[in-house]
Protein backbone atom coordinates (compact mmCIF):
# COMPACT_ATOMS: atom_id res chain seq x y z
CA UNK A 1 0.00 0.00 0.00
CA UNK A 2 1.33 3.46 -0.86
CA UNK A 3 1.92 6.01 1.89
CA UNK A 4 -0.89 8.13 0.44
CA UNK A 5 -3.27 5.19 0.55
CA UNK A 6 -2.24 4.34 4.10
CA UNK A 7 -2.88 7.92 5.18
CA UNK A 8 -6.34 7.82 3.64
CA UNK A 9 -7.24 4.63 5.51
CA UNK A 10 -6.38 6.15 8.92
CA UNK A 11 -9.40 7.25 10.93
CA UNK A 12 -10.04 10.91 10.04
CA UNK A 13 -10.15 13.48 12.82
CA UNK A 14 -13.14 15.79 13.19
CA UNK A 15 -11.01 18.54 11.66
CA UNK A 16 -10.25 16.28 8.67
CA UNK A 17 -13.96 15.52 8.28
CA UNK A 18 -14.83 19.22 8.26
CA UNK A 19 -12.20 19.95 5.63
CA UNK A 20 -13.30 17.07 3.44
CA UNK A 21 -16.93 18.12 3.49
CA UNK A 22 -16.03 21.79 3.04
CA UNK A 23 -13.97 20.89 -0.04
CA UNK A 24 -16.83 18.86 -1.49
CA UNK A 25 -19.43 21.55 -0.88
CA UNK A 26 -17.21 24.41 -2.08
CA UNK A 27 -16.44 22.46 -5.27
CA UNK A 28 -20.10 21.66 -5.90
CA UNK A 29 -21.64 25.05 -5.13
CA UNK A 30 -18.84 27.57 -4.97
CA UNK A 31 -17.28 29.18 -1.92
CA UNK A 32 -20.00 31.81 -1.52
CA UNK A 33 -22.77 29.30 -2.19
CA UNK A 34 -22.08 27.35 1.01
CA UNK A 35 -22.79 28.45 4.56
CA UNK A 36 -21.10 27.43 7.77
CA UNK A 37 -24.34 25.76 8.92
CA UNK A 38 -24.33 23.50 5.85
CA UNK A 39 -20.76 22.41 6.46
CA UNK A 40 -21.61 21.70 10.08
CA UNK A 41 -24.67 19.67 9.11
CA UNK A 42 -22.55 17.57 6.76
CA UNK A 43 -20.38 16.43 9.68
CA UNK A 44 -23.12 16.30 12.29
CA UNK A 45 -22.30 19.36 14.36
CA UNK A 46 -23.81 22.82 14.63
CA UNK A 47 -22.51 25.58 12.41
CA UNK A 48 -21.21 27.57 15.41
CA UNK A 49 -19.48 24.41 16.60
CA UNK A 50 -17.17 24.69 13.58
CA UNK A 51 -15.57 27.72 15.16
CA UNK A 52 -13.92 25.46 17.71
CA UNK A 53 -11.87 24.12 14.79
CA UNK A 54 -11.65 27.00 12.29
CA UNK A 55 -12.00 30.77 12.43
CA UNK A 56 -14.37 30.63 9.47
CA UNK A 57 -14.78 29.61 5.83
CA UNK A 58 -11.75 31.63 4.73
CA UNK A 59 -9.56 29.66 7.13
CA UNK A 60 -10.95 26.38 5.79
CA UNK A 61 -10.23 27.37 2.20
CA UNK A 62 -6.70 28.47 3.06
CA UNK A 63 -5.95 25.24 4.91
CA UNK A 64 -7.32 23.18 2.02
CA UNK A 65 -5.30 24.90 -0.71
CA UNK A 66 -2.09 25.51 1.23
CA UNK A 67 -2.37 22.03 2.72
CA UNK A 68 -2.66 20.13 -0.55
CA UNK A 69 0.23 22.09 -2.09
CA UNK A 70 2.38 21.23 0.91
CA UNK A 71 1.38 17.57 0.85
CA UNK A 72 2.14 17.22 -2.86
CA UNK A 73 5.60 18.73 -2.36
CA UNK A 74 6.35 16.62 0.72
CA UNK A 75 5.14 13.48 -1.04
CA UNK A 76 7.23 14.26 -4.11
CA UNK A 77 10.36 14.82 -2.04
CA UNK A 78 9.76 11.56 -0.18
CA UNK A 79 9.38 9.62 -3.42
CA UNK A 80 12.59 11.08 -4.84
CA UNK A 81 14.48 10.25 -1.62
CA UNK A 82 13.09 6.72 -1.30
CA UNK A 83 13.90 5.52 -4.83
CA UNK A 84 17.64 5.07 -5.44
CA UNK A 85 17.09 3.61 -8.91
CA UNK A 86 17.24 5.21 -12.36
CA UNK A 87 15.34 8.46 -13.08
CA UNK A 88 12.72 6.49 -15.02
CA UNK A 89 11.68 4.73 -11.81
CA UNK A 90 11.60 8.01 -9.90
CA UNK A 91 9.45 9.63 -12.59
CA UNK A 92 7.06 6.68 -12.52
CA UNK A 93 6.70 7.10 -8.76
CA UNK A 94 6.08 10.85 -9.06
CA UNK A 95 3.41 10.20 -11.68
CA UNK A 96 1.76 7.57 -9.48
CA UNK A 97 1.65 9.98 -6.56
CA UNK A 98 0.10 12.76 -8.60
CA UNK A 99 -2.45 10.36 -10.09
CA UNK A 100 -3.47 9.37 -6.55
CA UNK A 101 -4.13 13.05 -5.88
CA UNK A 102 -5.91 13.63 -9.19
CA UNK A 103 -8.28 10.69 -8.73
CA UNK A 104 -8.89 10.89 -4.97
CA UNK A 105 -8.93 14.64 -4.33
CA UNK A 106 -10.88 15.98 -7.29
CA UNK A 107 -12.73 18.64 -5.27
CA UNK A 108 -9.38 20.22 -4.38
CA UNK A 109 -8.50 20.55 -8.07
CA UNK A 110 -11.80 22.32 -8.70
CA UNK A 111 -11.24 24.52 -5.65
CA UNK A 112 -7.78 25.52 -6.81
CA UNK A 113 -9.06 26.45 -10.27
CA UNK A 114 -12.02 28.46 -9.00
CA UNK A 115 -11.14 29.85 -5.60
CA UNK A 116 -7.37 30.43 -5.37
CA UNK A 117 -7.80 34.17 -5.88
CA UNK A 118 -10.03 34.31 -2.78
CA UNK A 119 -7.10 33.54 -0.50
CA UNK A 120 -5.41 36.41 1.25
CA UNK A 121 -2.22 37.46 -0.52
CA UNK A 122 0.17 35.79 1.91
CA UNK A 123 -1.59 32.41 1.59
CA UNK A 124 -1.79 32.73 -2.18
CA UNK A 125 1.94 33.45 -2.35
CA UNK A 126 2.65 30.43 -0.17
CA UNK A 127 0.59 28.18 -2.46
CA UNK A 128 2.49 29.48 -5.49
CA UNK A 129 5.84 29.00 -3.75
CA UNK A 130 5.04 25.40 -2.82
CA UNK A 131 3.81 24.70 -6.34
CA UNK A 132 6.98 26.10 -7.91
CA UNK A 133 9.09 23.85 -5.71
CA UNK A 134 6.95 20.86 -6.70
CA UNK A 135 7.34 21.68 -10.39
CA UNK A 136 11.12 22.05 -10.08
CA UNK A 137 11.31 18.66 -8.35
CA UNK A 138 9.75 17.12 -11.45
CA UNK A 139 11.85 19.21 -13.86
CA UNK A 140 15.05 17.87 -12.30
CA UNK A 141 13.94 14.24 -12.72
CA UNK A 142 12.62 14.78 -16.25
CA UNK A 143 15.92 16.33 -17.33
CA UNK A 144 17.85 13.42 -15.83
CA UNK A 145 15.78 11.05 -17.93
CA UNK A 146 15.78 13.27 -21.04
CA UNK A 147 19.04 15.28 -20.84
CA UNK A 148 18.50 16.69 -24.33
CA UNK A 149 15.54 18.71 -23.01
CA UNK A 150 16.22 22.32 -22.11
CA UNK A 151 15.12 23.46 -18.68
CA UNK A 152 12.41 25.61 -20.28
CA UNK A 153 11.05 22.74 -22.36
CA UNK A 154 11.16 20.34 -19.43
CA UNK A 155 9.22 22.80 -17.30
CA UNK A 156 6.64 23.26 -20.06
CA UNK A 157 6.29 19.47 -20.34
CA UNK A 158 5.75 19.14 -16.58
CA UNK A 159 3.05 21.80 -16.61
CA UNK A 160 1.39 20.08 -19.59
CA UNK A 161 1.36 16.72 -17.78
CA UNK A 162 -0.10 18.37 -14.68
CA UNK A 163 -2.84 19.79 -16.89
CA UNK A 164 -3.51 16.31 -18.25
CA UNK A 165 -3.63 14.63 -14.86
CA UNK A 166 -5.58 17.44 -13.21
CA UNK A 167 -8.32 17.19 -15.84
CA UNK A 168 -9.93 14.34 -13.87
CA UNK A 169 -12.81 16.49 -12.49
CA UNK A 170 -13.90 16.98 -16.10
CA UNK A 171 -13.65 13.38 -17.28
CA UNK A 172 -17.37 12.70 -16.98
CA UNK A 173 -20.06 11.61 -14.59
CA UNK A 174 -19.41 8.75 -12.16
CA UNK A 175 -19.68 5.39 -13.90
CA UNK A 176 -18.90 6.81 -17.34
CA UNK A 177 -15.22 5.86 -17.04
CA UNK A 178 -13.32 2.63 -16.44
CA UNK A 179 -12.56 1.66 -12.85
CA UNK A 180 -9.99 3.46 -10.78
CA UNK A 181 -7.13 1.07 -11.58
CA UNK A 182 -7.80 1.23 -15.32
CA UNK A 183 -8.10 5.01 -15.24
CA UNK A 184 -4.86 5.32 -13.24
CA UNK A 185 -3.08 3.06 -15.72
CA UNK A 186 -4.35 5.09 -18.67
CA UNK A 187 -3.30 8.38 -17.10
CA UNK A 188 0.14 6.96 -16.34
CA UNK A 189 0.64 5.86 -19.95
CA UNK A 190 -0.51 9.24 -21.23
CA UNK A 191 1.85 11.09 -18.89
CA UNK A 192 4.84 8.97 -19.84
CA UNK A 193 3.92 9.33 -23.50
CA UNK A 194 3.85 13.11 -23.17
CA UNK A 195 7.30 13.19 -21.58
CA UNK A 196 8.68 10.80 -24.21
CA UNK A 197 7.29 13.02 -26.98
CA UNK A 198 8.94 16.06 -25.39
CA UNK A 199 12.21 14.15 -25.17
CA UNK A 200 11.99 13.14 -28.85
CA UNK A 201 11.35 16.74 -29.83
CA UNK A 202 14.40 17.80 -27.84
CA UNK A 203 16.57 15.34 -29.80
CA UNK A 204 15.36 16.75 -33.12
CA UNK A 205 16.40 20.32 -32.31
Amino acid sequence: MSTNAAARTAAPTRRDQILREAARLFAERGFHGVGVDEIGAAVGISGPGLYRHFAGKDAMLAELLVGISGRLLAGGKRRVAEIPGPPEDVLDSLIEGHIDFALDDRPLITLHDRELDRLRESDRKLVRQLQRQYVELWVDIVRRLYPELSETDARAAVHAVFGLLNSTPHLGRPGALPGRAATASLLHRLARGAFAAAGDAGQIR
